[in-house]
């Protein structure tokens, strides 16, 4: 069986975000504490006892406190259930956790070369030491199987893929000439029982290759960073439109409800979901009209079992 929990549902700064006094963030602080969301990551497993991470967010102390499926096995000293982390983009928001996994435990980081070479050049990553975490390249529409961490297989086949996107904001004034490897989808499937999911924490466009990878699937984990694409502009957070920071919006007519309405997917859950985005409220029209469509927004520690 194919297991996966919601470590977090939120973009960049979480819900609430430390310094943002917009009405979702003032409702998590205060009147509504069940809003609070930490992070977008996943966590997922075909045996409940070897997990891997995907993405690392900045929240990630915080959210495998919370996740027992990921706490140190009972009796033992040092020991994390922790096998990999698959890493889908270089931003803030999927890499910063992995300095909280600094401690001297192995397991391995899969992510695309250009990702990695981010790591790479940054010293401050070699806290993480290629004694214990092995940095392992993933190519684009290239199958490749995680292993635990005595070599042995997982169980678990992972299909990285490209889609549109952009580069880490971070990375915008450096000169790329190829894009390739900026932001990946990921099909992870249960060699066993053949179940899969399909995981995009970015996007952009959704374009007819990516329907026709999507139709029919069991689960779609999917971008909902922005209910409308001009949201932070008219909520005064931003002068940033969704597509600039390249995410394409819930709502309207090319967006993600409509454009994946008749795919025939059986369930599909909203993450990566901006402060700014009104469908957190759980009385709001937008979080209303998303349930309608048949979307999930999840709670932090939401367990699926494929």
């Amino acid at each position: 069986m194919l297991h996966v929990v919601v470590l977090g549902a939120a973009a960049g700064g979480g819900v609430p975000q430390w310094n943002c006094g917009c009405r979702v963030c003032q409702a998590a602080r205060t009147s509504h504490p069940e809003l609070q969301s930490t992070q977008a990551s996943l966590a997922v497993s075909a045996d409940s006892r070897h997990w891997f991470l995907i993405n690392a967010s900045p929240d990630l102390r915080q959210q495998l406190i919370r996740a027992p499926q990921l706490h140190p096995a009972a009796g033992k000293l040092r020991h994390s259930p922790i096998s990999g982390v698959i890493l889908t983009n270089g931003e803030i928001d999927a890499i910063t956790g992995l300095l909280s996994m600094r401690e001297g435990w192995p397991f391995t980081i899969y992510a695309h070369p250009k990702v990695l070479a981010t790591l790479n050049a940054n010293s401050v990553f070699n806290v993480l030491s290629e004694k214990n975490v092995k940095r392992r390249p993933i190519a684009i529409d290239e199958s490749f199987e995680p292993a635990l961490p005595d070599g042995s297989p997982s169980g678990i086949e992972i299909v990285p893929f490209e889609v549109t996107g952009k580069s880490a904001w971070y990375l915008e004034g450096e000169r790329q000439s190829d894009r390739a490897g900026d932001t990946l989808g990921l099909r992870i499937r249960e060699k066993a029982t053949d179940k899969f999911f399909y995981f995009l924490a970015a996007c952009a466009e959704i374009t007819e290759d990516l329907k026709s990878r999507l139709k029919g699937a069991p689960l779609v984990f999917f971008d909902g960073t922005v209910w409308r694409d001009d949201e932070m502009i008219l909520a005064g957070l931003s002068t940033k439109t969704g597509q600039s920071m390249g995410h394409i919006s819930m709502s309207g007519e090319r967006g993600v409800i409509a454009a994946l309405e008749s795919l025939g997917i059986e369930r599909k859950i909203f993450l990566h979901i901006n402060n700014s985005n009104p469908v957190w409220l759980h009385d709001s029209a937008e979080r209303k009209a998303a349930e309608r469509a048949g979307w999930q927004i999840p709670a932090d520690g939401t367990e699926i079992a494929l």
